[in-house]
């Protein structure tokens, strides 16, 4: 499919416009006559308009233009620099799922997309992806073309026609990038179009088989697990044992060879109270719609796990008759501790941006208390069937239970209001134990070679298995189509080691589709660059400091890589180099060999990464730093001795070799207290070895282990 056409010779007519102007901004105006300069394919999209046109000083000064497309439901806004400021280009951002327009706004510092993309002389662009999702109405009769691609190819076309009426020049260049399920949307978008994006930049990549399964084998995990994670976090951090499995019976050992055989990286275990079941909250009602005969199978069919169910899923399972007892609004239900205040930044950001999936607004309760308390089992999700009452034979899906409180997944508002005191109600879980076991079932092709641990000696599956995958239906509702390596233009794909939504494999299994398509001509199109200690989300505040950091500055300086790969030929850094050893990607030591663009940290004591010691005693710490060469200059090293995740001392002279791309760093630490301590180095590397801006800083971190008694 090929939808949209860019004109150029019909940005002529803009300069016989005449000019009036806007008595607030001084600005021509943008007028209803730009759309006569737009020629589309995609006839859906075929009357732009534009109702806001100003000038704005925040964050940095720029001028602001909103509009949209008649007729439809898609929205746009553009984010243009001075004149002085533009280079020709532009940065357009695609969200996980389509959301709305205004998602940069107010974001500071690194995480400000739109004072990055203008410092780099682009305007910025950003759509809600033709009309935002309700994902607690799954519809798989729509067509996902629209929202994977179709409504930002015709904003970004469009965009192009008001640009050049703005700064003259010629046809600006342009680069969406996006992660998640935006990574999905970025990769559609560049194989399905032509003449629309000059690049793109997917990061965090999941695979047409990533969804739903790295969450079932996550939350499998999860539940047996869960009183072992501790010392399994233990044996793989610094300075640990180095043996996961030591102590567990055999169930809690499949389980936790389960998730790694498919791709969990072990050390992200750390954030095991936090990470819950993530965005799968908005692919429950879908799994129920297209496989709901599963949800019997499983409890009934030889071969399924509830069917011959171990003790520990019997102990998990909670089934409970009981009424409404009263509802709980958001506030009420903050400071009970039963939901997380909204924060800055989640709604779009690759990680984060499902809390924000079909939730329920204004004083509609968030959550009920019920007449009974319910029993811990480790609860991860369920349902509440509504037994009386006027929403009766209905399901809303839970989230939570808390004591005698139920909270709320995703739910359809209008069966919420229909809910009142007195209702009798059912709390099961059933089904979202199913779940946890669905990779089994889902056996697919020997091209995914994550799998094989659980076919046989002659390749067939060891499960019974389900008369579809799900996953590429749910990859076609993100993308349009299944991705396939087929693209014009070029493509930095960045992936993280220790991602735990997106399995940092998945990378690797898109190259292999862009090597089948572009063969010797890979490295002439195609980058794939693997960040180290770093998560899925997009953010650049971390859960836990000392232990992982922000891909964001990778992210920035692929944009800034990219556009000289396409306007100036100037090739981007070299593919990390990597192998991969049952599904977990194993990278050199060090950066020299590594490549890609991320410095390396081998922090030490005493040429090791554990000692015991006395209070009061002094330590020394030794570090070296390693830049791939010609990737940048280490700008900062920030140290972090007990833990508080501030980094509170900076080594201020810094001593970078720029032949050998190396540095070591030394400091002393006396340690006061008795207890365990992961003393922690965090270094950022810039390009241009520019220790002031808070764009394109590379990160990466060590730690090391001191026990002081």
């Amino acid at each position: 499919m090929r939808f949209i056409k860019f004109n150029p010779f019909a940005v002529l007519s803009f300069v016989c416009l005449s000019i009036v102007i806007h008595a607030q901004n001084n600005l021509p105006n943008l007028s209803d006559e730009l759309a006569k300069g737009f020629s589309t394919k995609d006839t859906f999209f075929k009357t732009p308009f534009i109702d806001i046109d100003e000038m704005r000083e925040k964050p940095v000064r720029h001028r602001y233009v909103h509009g949209g497309f008649k007729g439809t439901e898609t929205r746009f806004s553009l984010y243009f620099p001075t004149k002085e400021a533009y280079q020709g280009r532009f940065f357009q951002y695609i969200t996980p799922f389509p959301d709305n327009e205004f998602l940069s706004q107010g974001a500071t510092g690194e995480d400000d997309k739109i004072s990055f993309s203008i410092s780099s002389g682009a305007y910025f662009i950003e759509t809600n992806g033709g009309g935002k999702v309700d994902f607690a109405k799954p519809n798989f009769n729509s067509d996902p073309t629209i929202g994977a691609f179709r409504a930002n190819a015709a904003t970004a076309a469009f965009s192009r026609i008001v640009a050049m009426s703005i700064f003259g020049g010629n046809r600006p260049f342009g680069y969406a990038f996006g992660g998640s399920g935006g990574a999905y949307r970025t990769i559609g978008s560049i194989e399905n179009t032509e003449g629309v994006w000059d690049g793109v930049v997917p990061y965090v990549l999941g695979s047409p088989m990533a969804i739903p399964n790295v969450f079932s084998v996550r939350m499998n995990a999860m539940r047996i697990l869960h009183d072992k994670l501790p010392q399994i976090i233990d044996a793989v951090d610094a300075g640990g044992s180095g043996d996961m499995y030591a102590g567990l019976n055999e169930e809690e050992k499949q389980a936790l060879a389960e998730a790694t055989k498919l791709g969990f990286p072990p050390q992200s275990w750390f954030g095991y109270k936090t990470m819950g079941i993530h965005g799968f909250i908005a692919l429950y009602q879908g799994m129920r719609m297209a496989d709901s005969k599963f949800f019997d199978d499983f409890w009934k069919v030889k071969g399924y796990l509830g069917a011959n169910p171990t003790e520990s899923l019997l102990k998990a399972r909670l089934q409970k008759a009981s009424k409404i007892k009263a509802s709980i609004a958001i506030d009420e239900a903050v400071k009970l501790g039963l939901k997380e205040a909204p924060s800055v930044g989640e709604r779009g950001s690759a990680d984060l941006a499902w809390k924000s999936m079909g939730g329920v607004e204004g004083q509609m309760p968030v959550a009920f208390q019920i007449e009974d308390v319910l029993p811990d089992v480790n609860f991860m999700g369920g349902d509440l069937v509504i037994k009386t009452g006027a929403a009766a034979g209905k399901t809303l899906q839970l989230a939570n239970v808390v004591g005698d409180k139920v909270v709320f997944g995703l739910v359809d508002p209008s069966v919420l209001a229909k809910i009142k005191a007195g209702d009798e109600v059912f709390i099961d879980n059933s089904n979202f134990l199913a779940v946890q076991t669905y990779h089994r079932h889902q056996v697919p092709g020997k091209e995914y070679k994550a799998w094989d641990f659980l076919r046989d000696a002659e390749g067939k599956p060891i499960y019974p298995q389900r008369p579809m995958l799900l996953g590429p239906l749910f990859t076609r509702g993100a993308a349009g189509v299944l991705p396939n390596g087929k693209f014009k233009g070029k493509m930095i794909l960045l992936c993280s080691l220790w991602d735990r939504e997106a399995f940092a494999w998945q990378g690797d299994f898109y190259r292999d589709k862009v090597k089948a398509n572009l063969g010797d001509k890979t490295d002439d199109n195609f980058r794939l660059w693997y960040t180290d200690h770093t998560l899925h989300g997009d953010l650049s505040k971390q859960e836990d400091p000392t232990r992982t950091v922000s891909y964001l500055g990778v992210l920035q300086q692929a944009l800034r890589d990219l556009s000289a790969w396409c306007e100036k030929s100037i090739a981007p850094p070299t593919t990390t180099h990597y192998k991969i050893e049952d599904a977990q990607v194993v990278v050199p030591a060090a950066a020299s060999e590594r490549k890609g663009i991320q410095p390396v940290v081998n922090l030490t004591i005493n040429g090791g990464k554990k000692i015991d010691i006395k209070a009061g005693k002094a330590v020394n710490f030794t570090a070296v730093v390693e830049v791939p060469l010609q990737t940048g200059k280490i700008v900062s090293a920030e140290w972090d001795f007990e833990g508080a995740g501030t980094f509170p001392i900076k080594t201020q002279s810094i001593a970078f070799d720029e032949k050998t791309g190396r540095t070591t760093l030394k400091m002393t630490y006396k340690f006061t207290k008795k207890g365990t301590f992961f003393p922690t180095l965090r270094v950022a590397s810039q390009r241009e070895g520019d220790a002031q801006t808070p764009f394109a800083r590379i990160q990466n971190l060590d730690r090391v282990r001191v026990v002081v008694k």
